[in-house]
């Protein structure tokens, strides 16, 4: 059976309750048709005011982060079952930012990870080189680390979402070669077939996480193991429609 596309948006720490029920009502329309999943990943405080704005559409909500514990001393965290109180059904894990910026650890990853599948959320698991490592020539050193430690102990692979996010190209305008996408996320499938089973490997959705927008998600979406694309900035605007609609 064929992988359904899944196009997902980061919004990271951008927009406003007004301004986010704005784009949600006019991107509705836009992606009302589409032939694949498609979401908004939405900072935490913004989520019951998008649940309320997607309301009716095919456009799900998700969060861009989920902590492991069920509840506790974890200052700004935010728990599976809070985030179920809004029915979201995605959480980005691992963001590089997260990574980057907050000490985000394959080990974090992996508790976050088993905590939103015990809870029916699906994770978005966040994985990718630096411009320093990939020059270095230790791409699929980097990812076999991320996917064997972050992916731990999951018993069923195919309940979750694997971003590739070459850190090198989020944010900074340079997007990987269709070539060079294919490429890694094809051998992020081989590594899920050899830590799982290669039947399995085959049905998990791999998106591509590198400043995907509405110039070149075709020739990306055209590849044969991309399955969607975790957006950030084209996701604040219309465009994110276009990347929807990649296949029209």
């Amino acid at each position: 059976m064929a992988r359904k596309p899944f196009i997902a948006g980061n919004w990271k720490m951008n927009m406003t309750a007004a301004s986010g029920e704005k784009l949600i009502k006019e991107l509705a329309p836009l992606v009302a048709d589409a032939n694949c999943d498609v979401a908004l990943c939405v900072p935490a405080i913004l989520i019951p005011a998008m649940t309320q704005a997607a309301k009716g559409t095919n456009i799900a909500i998700g969060a861009e982060n989920v902590h492991w514990a069920e509840k506790g001393a974890y200052t700004g965290e935010i728990s599976c079952e809070q985030l179920k109180e809004y029915g979201v059904k995605y959480a980005i894990i691992g963001h590089s930012e997260r990574r980057q910026c907050f000490g985000e650890t394959d080990e974090s990853v992996n508790k976050r990870a088993l905590a939103a599948l015990a809870n029916c959320i699906t994770p978005i698991v966040c994985v990718g080189e630096t411009l320093e490592e990939r020059e270095s020539g230790i791409t699929e050193k980097v990812l076999d680390r991320q996917l064997t430690d972050g992916l731990k102990d999951i018993e069923d692979v195919t309940k979750i979402v694997i971003a590739y996010e070459p850190v090198w190209a989020i944010g900074t305008g340079k997007t990987a070669t269709d070539g060079q996408a294919q490429e890694t996320i094809a051998y992020i499938r081989k590594k899920i077939g050899q830590l799982f089973c290669p039947g399995c490997a085959e049905k998990v959705i791999i998106q591509y996480g590198g400043s995907m927008n509405a110039a070149n998600c075709k020739g990306l979406m055209a590849q044969p193991d991309i399955d969607g694309g975790l957006i950030g900035g084209a996701s604040l605007k219309l465009d994110f429609a276009t990347i929807v609609n990649f296949d029209k």
